[in-house]
């Protein structure tokens, strides 16, 4: 009986997480795409940053700032947008309420954590710039 009044909601739960994940992905690839560009058209500016005397710890701590910045931006931006999305349907749908407050703070951390870890790539790509390369480099 419990199972059966039940079952609607567990397929909900199965279908959005399914979304969820997909959204985290591309998310991730996302972030991850555009530190690489970065990264790779500055790899001019590395090697001279390596060769005037910068460690590479900097370098790669700078990138890792970047894909930070990126990802604490977008996260703000989709909790705006969330709620501003919740005030617009919940004229029309009397029944919409915003998540508490834990599940938004989770949700954050994870995309902050994910999208540091796909920014981690690229950040030790570019602490790993030989400087001689580089300087050559068009």
């Amino acid at each position: 009986m419990k199972a059966e009044v039940l079952a609607p909601n567990r397929v909900n739960a199965m279908v959005f997480g399914g979304f969820a994940g997909m959204a985290l992905t591309i998310a991730i690839v996302g972030v991850a795409g555009v530190l690489a560009f970065s990264v790779s058209s500055r790899t001019r500016e590395f090697g001279v940053r390596l060769a005037i005397g910068s460690e590479p710890r900097h370098l790669l701590g700078r990138v890792l700032g970047e894909g930070a910045v990126i990802a604490i931006s977008g996260i703000v931006a989709g909790v705006v947008g969330g709620f501003a999305l919740v005030k617009l349907v919940g004229r029309f749908i009397p029944d919409v309420s915003v998540p508490e407050l834990l599940p938004l703070l989770g949700a954050a951390a994870v995309l902050a954590g994910a999208a540091i870890l796909a920014s981690l790539m690229p950040a030790l790509r570019a602490s790993r710039v030989d400087v001689v390369q580089a300087l050559r480099s068009e």
